[in-house]
C-alpha cells in the first residue's frame, strides 16, 4: 500500500507537508524546492513525474527492478542514484533498495518496493525537520540527511554481524560436535552481499565528491565526504570479518578433523586389543579343537589322564603367556620405528 508524503520547503525556509503529487509541483511555483518522498509508490504514480518532474522513463523502471546494484546516473535535469539501506535480523542480512532523483528544485525518494514490511526510511521526517537549518539549503542538503541516515542503520547492521560471528566463535570452541557450520556459510553469501553493495556505493561517493553531479553544491561536498568515509570504514570492515569467517571456517575444519582422528585411534585401540585377544587364544583353541575331537584315552592312555590334562592345560597358558609378550615385543619395535621415521 502506498504511504507517500510530499513536503515543500519555501524561500523562508519553512517546511510543511503537502497531501498529493499535484500540490507538490504547484508549491515550486512559489518558490524553493519540494520532497517527494514515496513508500511503495505504484508504477503510475512514477510514470506521472515523466513529464511534469523531467525524470527518465529508463529511472522508473530501475525503481522496480530488484536486481539492480548500487549506480549513479546523469541526466539534462536530474541525478539518478541507486542505493542500499542494510538490516540484519533473523540470522539474515536483509538489503532494501532505496531510489533518489535530485533536481535543481526537488528531490524524490522511492522506497519499500522490495522490503515487504521493513521501512528503510521510516522517521526520517523527523531527521529531516530536527536539521532544518542544513536541510532548507537545497535538495543536496536533503538527499545528504536522507543518506547519513541510511548509513547510520549500516552502522546497526554491522555490529549485529559481528554479534554473530562472536556467537559463532563461542559455539565452535565450546563443542565443535554440535557446532552448525550452515551458520558460518550463511554469514560468508551475507558478507559478500554487503562487499559488492558497498563497493558500488563507494563509487558513487567518489563521482559526487569529485564534482561529477551538478545538482550537489560545493559547500555541500564536505558532508558527502564524511559519508564516504563511513562507507571506506564498512568496507574494510567487511574484508576483515570475511577474514574472520574464514579463519573461524577453518578452524572447525581443524577441530573436526582432530576430533575425527581422535575417533580413529580409539577404534584402532580396540581393533588392537580384539587381534591381541584373538591372536593370544588361536593357538588355544587349535590345541583345545585337536585335543577335544579325540577321546580323553586317547591322549596318554586311560591311566595318565590325571598327569596329562594338567599339564595339558598349563601348556596352552604357557603359549598364550609367550604369544602376549612376543606380540608386545613385536608392538614396541614398531612404535620405535615409527618415531624414528618421523623425527627425520
Amino acid at each position: 500500500m502506498s504511504e507517500s508524503k510530499f513536503y515543500h520547503f519555501s524561500p523562508t525556509g519553512l517546511f510543511y507537508g503537502l497531501g498529493t503529487t499535484e500540490e507538490a509541483i504547484s508549491a515550486l511555483r512559489e518558490g524553493g524546492f519540494v520532497w517527494f518522498n514515496f513508500y511503495k509508490p505504484s508504477k503510475e504514480e512514477l510514470s506521472a513525474l515523466i513529464d511534469t518532474m523531467g525524470i527518465h522513463p529508463l529511472s522508473v523502471e530501475d525503481c522496480f527492478d530488484d536486481k539492480q546494484v548500487p549506480k549513479i546516473e546523469y541526466f539534462t535535469n536530474n541525478t539518478f542514484i541507486i542505493f542500499n539501506a542494510f538490516s540484519y535480523g533473523d540470522d539474515s542480512l536483509f538489503i532494501d533498495e532505496i531510489n533518489l532523483f535530485l533536481g535543481k528544485n526537488f528531490l524524490i525518494t522511492v522506497s519499500g518496493h522490495n522490503s515487504e514490511t521493513r521501512r528503510p526510511l521510516n522517521g526520517i521526517e523527523v531527521i529531516v525537520e530536527n536539521g532544518i537549518l542544513n536541510a532548507k539549503n537545497g535538495p543536496d542538503y536533503v538527499m545528504h540527511i536522507v543518506l547519513d541516515y541510511l548509513v547510520d542503520q549500516k552502522y546497526r547492521a554491522f555490529d549485529d554481524m559481528e554479534d554473530k560471528l562472536e556467537e559463532a566463535e563461542e559455539s565452535l570452541l565450546n563443542n565443535v560436535e554440535k557446532f552448525q557450520p550452515r551458520l558460518l556459510l550463511s554469514l560468508r553469501k551475507d558478507l559478500l552481499m554487503l562487499r559488492k553493495s558497498l563497493f558500488h556505493e563507494r563509487e558513487i561517493f567518489v563521482k559526487i565528491c569529485r564534482l561529477d553531479c551538478p545538482f550537489v553544491t560545493e559547500k555541500a561536498i564536505v558532508h558527502y565526504r564524511d559519508i564516504y568515509d563511513h562507507l571506506a570504514k564498512f568496507f574494510e570492515l567487511t574484508e576483515t570479518y570475511r577474514e574472520i569467517e574464514t579463519s573461524l571456517m577453518e578452524l572447525y575444519t581443524s577441530l573436526l578433523n582432530n576430533l575425527m582422528t581422535k575417533m580413529s585411534n580409539d577404534t584402532n585401540t580396540s581393533v588392537r586389543r580384539l587381534t591381541l585377544i584373538a591372536t593370544i587364544f588361536m593357538p588355544l583353541t587349535l590345541i583345545a579343537s585337536i585335543g577335544g575331537m579325540s577321546e580323553w584315552s586317547m591322549i596318554t592312555g586311560p591311566s595318565n589322564w590325571k598327569i596329562s590334562y594338567p599339564l595339558f592345560l598349563l601348556g596352552m597358558c604357557l603359549i598364550g603367556v609367550v604369544n602376549y609378550y612376543l606380540i608386545r615385543r613385536f608392538e614396541k619395535r614398531g612404535n620405535t620405528a615409527d618415531e624414528e621415521i618421523s623425527e627425520s
